[in-house]
């Protein structure tokens, strides 16, 4: 009898244990509030960019829509990303749809995304979330994580960009995919994909 109740005591201090443990991470890592359904209007906003301008959605999307990026300047997998992040930028712009890449880093500085940015080449404007308050919005949890909004600000799809970190390995362009729908008046097939990379390291 004796044995038992040391035993369930035991047992209780770990799962107490188990379950403080898991508040931290959970705490450390900022809870992630849920990506709005297909289909929401996501309404105007307004983040500095690198050099402290304060720039608003609607002044920056295109006539046919705009896809947000979420970008860290550390993290490999956004990194492996940055070409084709710019080749979408530049493919898309003359149609009428413009890319902004969103940092929500807590730890990564203005001066320090102006300077990734420069580095390599990235010509789309790199907005500061310092905190996180479209990520949260938007449920945005890892970096590169695209939201991409028709004209109308209606969101079309959410999630990953393709579906390799490896270029050469890429064999399903999910984001161009929703993209080249949209502007052909045609219905998304996938509109929503699983993001993977770094996970935001919120404020």
């Amino acid at each position: 009898m004796k044995k038992n109740a040391i035993t369930c005591l035991l047992a209780s201090i770990l799962v107490i244990v188990g379950a403080f443990v898991a508040g931290i991470a959970r705490s450390t890592e900022g809870e992630v509030p849920p990506a709005p359904p297909i289909g929401t209007t996501v309404e105007d906003f307004t983040l500095p960019d690198a050099d402290g301008n304060e720039r608003s959605l609607n002044s920056l999307k295109g006539k046919n829509g705009s896809v947000l990026i979420f970008v860290a300047t550390k993290c490999p997998v956004s990194n492996a990303y940055n070409e084709r992040m710019e080749k979408l930028a530049q493919d898309f712009k003359a149609r009428g749809v413009n890319v902004i890449g969103i940092n929500a880093n807590a730890a990564e500085t203005a001066a320090a995304v102006k300077t990734h940015a420069a580095e390599n080449h990235l010509t789309f404007p790199v907005l500061k979330d310092q905190a996180n308050k479209i990520a949260d919005r938007l449920g945005a949890s890892v970096t590169p994580e695209a939201y991409f909004l028709d004209g109308n600000n209606k969101l079309v799809y959410r999630g990953r960009i393709d579906n390799a970190k490896e270029v050469t390995n890429v064999n399903s362009s999910d984001l161009r995919d929703a993209i080249e729908a949209t502007l052909a008046g045609k219905p998304v097939a996938k509109t929503t994909a699983n993001a993977f990379g770094c996970s935001i390291k919120r404020a």
